[in-house]
């Protein structure tokens, strides 16, 4: 997935401003594409040029004017020719870049406590983690935004994938931290 992408998919349910966007990727799209509030701007920006996105500017009284974006027949294009192409993504959900892991496999140049506070950090995160989307599926439903109707199946397949990963994350760092006790 690329950012434009996703912006594009956000904007196909409904106008929304660089603000409203920038809040839909920290609260809800955060576990699948993090991303910074400059990059959307920018993004936002370079769409518009290219005539996938129209902006209106909205004069608000007491609070900064803001700029409202559609999607254009030709963004639209972009987002279904990228949707319907999805074969070069799907390897790329299976590896990626992780420093973490990275870090768990030089661990034999640090010492075992190093390690393991490493592990145990991982493992808090992951329980975070686990909190958090204990309500994700139920809150998409229940707090279905009129905008998001008969798409919430599809979002819900998305909390999903990130419940179940967490899970296999939780029982990894777990056998990992016995594994480290245990054997070193």
């Amino acid at each position: 997935m690329s950012l434009k992408h996703g912006l594009l998919g956000m904007l196909n349910l409904e106008p929304m401003s660089g603000y409203e966007l920038d809040k839909e990727f920290k609260e809800s799209l955060k576990y699948i594409w993090a991303t910074k509030s400059s990059q959307i701007y920018n993004e936002l920006i370079n769409m518009e040029q290219k005539g996938w996105l129209s902006g209106e500017r909205i004069v608000q009284d007491g609070k900064p004017n803001k700029r409202v974006y559609s999607i254009t027949e030709k963004g639209k294009t972009e987002l279904l020719d990228w949707l319907s192409a999805p074969e070069a993504d799907v390897e790329n959900a299976l590896t990626g870049k992780s420093a973490f892991l990275l870090r768990v496999l030089l661990g034999g140049n640090t010492s075992k406590e190093q390690s393991l506070k490493l592990l145990h950090s991982f493992r808090e995160v992951c329980r975070s983690l686990q909190a958090a989307h204990g309500g994700i599926r139920e809150a998409i439903t229940r707090d279905e935004p009129e905008y998001a109707q008969g798409v919430t199946t599809y979002w819900s397949l998305v909390a999903l994938h990130g419940e179940m990963m967490n899970q296999a994350r939780l029982a990894w760092v777990e056998k990992a931290i016995n594994i480290v006790e245990d054997t070193l």
